[in-house]
């Protein structure tokens, strides 16, 4: 009768097939994320942006770090290694499967499938004389042979052999363990015992406490928790931060001090040489008694900070220190703006009045110090001292010029071509030509911002306590493609005529930023002039007084108009006696274009809900790709002149109240902004009605004078946010007067 039988392994087979899975499942994973990355596509990458980025500090010390490195060596020898035990594994599994094939006699035999009983005796002859045991043949295949003649022969084996698969009949299901029989021979059990107890009870503690040990003591962010305390405690103490104030709490992290961080480094000459560079820089408040901040790995990491924002020249010995110190300082200051933001949110949901938030000067300091780190230039430097072969000296020429006056770098990029080779004329050809073409690849990114309110009925009109969405979609180009396309832009607009001639000559020396930006002020100044001068056309009594609804809807936005068409429509009623006779007919037909009038609306209500339905829908969608895609944070190189690794640029985007210097939504970090970027900004409206002037602001963590800033209109263009009561909110169905007009356009 079948059973089950369970075994060891003492062949070694069924082990095989346990050892190769488990080989494999290392050695396929381990080459994907271990094996070495090609030297010659970063040399090539290196080799592409020279012309650029080849004076950069991050861009030479990557060329003077030594090409020889043993590591990426031993990697290779480890993993083809690995391979090559999973190849001979599989071969060797490749070899035992035969035993596991299903019994088949014609093959046995060496017979086709479907022989006849004379053919099977006659090889059965031939083979028993070739195997027999007496005749010097093998006893094992002789019995394999009679075993396969008695199933093709004998009906009972046969049946057997058709039904359960072996014509001795139904045998136990055998079950191998995937151990050798050695590992539990009663020999070998005390070394077993030990090398189990030594695995799982010394190695593995030790591994798992150690790793635990090591990441309780860092952040998500891979931050110190203790950092972000000190951070937290001072953050709290000083509310407005300035920038030296900012500096000495950035510098006074524990990933400088030794005794928390294994990198950092503190040597015997340090006694010597941070002395002589504070005499050097000048004051750095060293009266207060603030520790950690006045701790000597504190003190050590403000100067060389300082001094790399003074661009000072500091001694060899300490080169290595300051390059540690400005690396890890992008990180900090980002845990920083986290704390602030942190700090801020407490505040509001506090009612205490003891608890103050920090004010937005702390969290904007911030962000401009991180732009002063990355580019070496302290806060009230020009812009221009980031592009290569500009220094102090000759900065001069640049900035102070009777005819141009060039402060930041988009009035350098605006400037037509001979302009700027004239303002530049203290340049060589060679170094002209790296200017521009640094200047070419620095970033300029637009903001196209849309609000919208899509958890309310009204979704056109803010109310109190409703929640704004403000989606702001970021285009990156650089400064090199916008000029291009503004001078095609402005070639296009030259006509050959005297007058156009003349004007596109008084605008010359301004350039392509400016004339873009006023283009569009003056059409529209000389169409409200047409509009004065022209006459007024006769227009049927119900068309006037649809004008006037539509302008009480806030479709015409001016008082101008609306008065200049209510003059129209006098001046025609005085003058028309035969309107003032077919006024009941006339009464009839305004009735008529009242109930249209009513059906449009109500139309357009319906397709008001339909869109304000897609785009709840689509920001679902949105929310559901930023959960599902992980985008890559390498976007564009940074243009650093002193700054000693590759930074790549990212972004602080958020909303904010200039007027009463408050934050309105915190800061999102977008660091995945290559050419475009969709970010999705929230917050509540405020809890009284009235109208508030907010700012989205959008600053760079690299680059200084880059930043882009744009007020936030409301969702009928207007230059305010309206906000009122829920119960004085406007329905589509009625007919506000020209004051709610006014409040709901707001100023321009």
């Amino acid at each position: 009768m079948a059973g089950q039988q369970f075994q060891y392994d003492d062949s070694g087979n069924t082990f095989f097939y346990f050892l190769t899975s488990f080989v494999g499942l290392i050695v396929i994973p381990a080459t994907y994320y271990l094996w070495p990355r090609d030297q010659n596509a970063e040399q090539i990458r290196l080799k592409n942006i020279r012309k650029v980025y080849g004076r950069c500090m991050w861009y030479r010390l990557r060329l003077l770090k030594p090409q020889p490195n043993i590591i990426p060596t031993i990697k290779k020898i480890v993993l083809l290694a690995g391979w090559a035990l999973f190849l001979f594994l599989v071969y060797k599994v490749s070899k035992t499967d035969r035993e596991y094939q299903e019994y088949n006699p014609y093959e046995v035999l060496n017979l086709d499938p479907g022989a006849t009983v004379t053919e099977i005796k006659k090889q059965y002859r031939l083979l028993s004389l070739k195997y027999h045991p007496d005749k010097g043949g093998d006893e094992v295949m002789f019995m394999r042979i009679a075993k396969a003649y008695a199933a093709l022969t004998d009906e009972e084996s046969r049946k057997n052999w058709e039904e359960f698969g072996n014509p001795d009949g139904p045998q136990a299901t055998s079950f191998g363990i995937a151990l050798p029989a050695w590992i539990v021979d009663q020999k070998n059990s005390i070394l077993v015992l030990l090398v189990y107890g030594l695995a799982f009870m010394v190695i593995l503690p030790v591994v798992v406490g150690s790793w635990w040990y090591r990441s309780i003591r860092y952040s998500g962010d891979q931050i110190l928790i203790r950092t972000t305390q000190i951070y937290t405690y001072f953050v709290y103490k000083t509310r407005n931060m300035d920038m030296k104030r900012l500096i000495m709490v950035l510098t006074g992290a524990s990933e400088f001090d030794p005794q928390y961080n294994k990198d950092a480094t503190s040597r015997p000459t340090d006694n010597i040489l941070i002395p002589q560079l504070i005499r050097e820089i000048g004051s750095i408040n060293l009266k207060k008694n603030e520790p950690p901040l006045t701790c000597p790995y504190s003190l050590k990491a403000r100067v060389l900070l300082l001094s790399h924002l003074a661009r000072m020249k500091i001694p060899e010995t300490l080169e290595e220190d300051q390059q540690f110190m400005l690396k890890k300082c992008p990180a900090l200051l980002q845990e920083m703006v986290n704390v602030i933001c942190q700090l801020i949110i407490m505040a509001r949901s506090r009612e205490e009045r003891e608890f103050r938030a920090p004010t937005l000067a702390s969290l904007e300091n911030c962000m401009k110090l991180s732009q002063m780190a990355v580019q070496g230039l302290q806060q009230f430097k020009s812009p221009l001292l980031q592009l290569p072969h500009i220094e102090e000296d000759n900065l001069r020429r640049v900035s102070n010029h009777k005819k141009y006056k060039i402060k930041t770098i988009q009035d350098l990029v605006s400037l037509k071509e001979a302009d700027r080779h004239y303002l530049l004329h203290f340049l060589e050809d060679e170094k002209y030509e790296e200017v521009m073409a640094v200047l070419g690849s620095f970033p300029h990114v637009t903001m196209d911002i849309k609000s919208q309110v899509l958890d309310d009925e009204d979704s056109n009109n803010i109310t109190v306590g409703s929640l704004v969405t403000v989606l702001v979609k970021l285009t990156r180009q650089t400064m090199a493609e916008v000029f291009e396309k503004e001078q095609s832009i402005c070639a296009a607009e030259e006509q050959p005529a005297e007058d156009v001639q003349g004007d596109t000559n008084r605008n010359r020396t301004k350039g392509g930023w400016q004339q873009k930006s006023k283009g569009p002020k003056k059409t529209t100044k000389s169409k409200k002039k047409k509009t004065v001068k022209k006459k007024a056309i006769p227009v049927p009594l119900s068309q006037a007084k649809q004008q006037k609804q539509k302008q009480a809807n806030g479709v015409i936005g001016s008082e101008a108009v609306v008065k200049e068409d209510e003059e129209e429509v006098s001046d025609k009623g005085s003058d028309s006696e035969e309107e003032e006779t077919n006024r009941d007919s006339q009464s009839e037909k305004e009735d008529g274009s009242d109930r249209d009038s009513d059906r449009e609306q109500d139309e357009k209500q319906n397709k008001d809900d339909e869109a304000e339905w897609q785009e709840l829908q689509q920001s679902i969608q949105r929310k559901e790709r930023a959960l599902l895609e992980t985008k890559s944070k390498i976007t564009h190189p940074v243009y650093s002149l002193y700054f000693p690794e590759e930074k790549q640029e990212w972004w602080w985007l958020y909303i904010a109240d200039r007027k009463e210097q408050t934050l309105i939504s915190m800061p999102y970090h977008v660091c995945t902004l290559k050419d475009t970027e969709e970010v999705e900004l929230k917050f509540p409206a405020p809890g009284k009605p009235g109208n508030y002037q907010y700012t989205v602001f959008l600053r760079s963590d690299s680059y200084m004078g880059l930043d882009q800033i744009k007020p936030l209109k409301d969702m009928l263009g207007g230059g305010e946010i309206n906000v009122r009561e829920k119960h004085q909110s406007v329905s589509s169905h009625t007919c506000p007067n020209q004051d709610q007009t006014r409040n709901l356009v707001g100023s321009s």
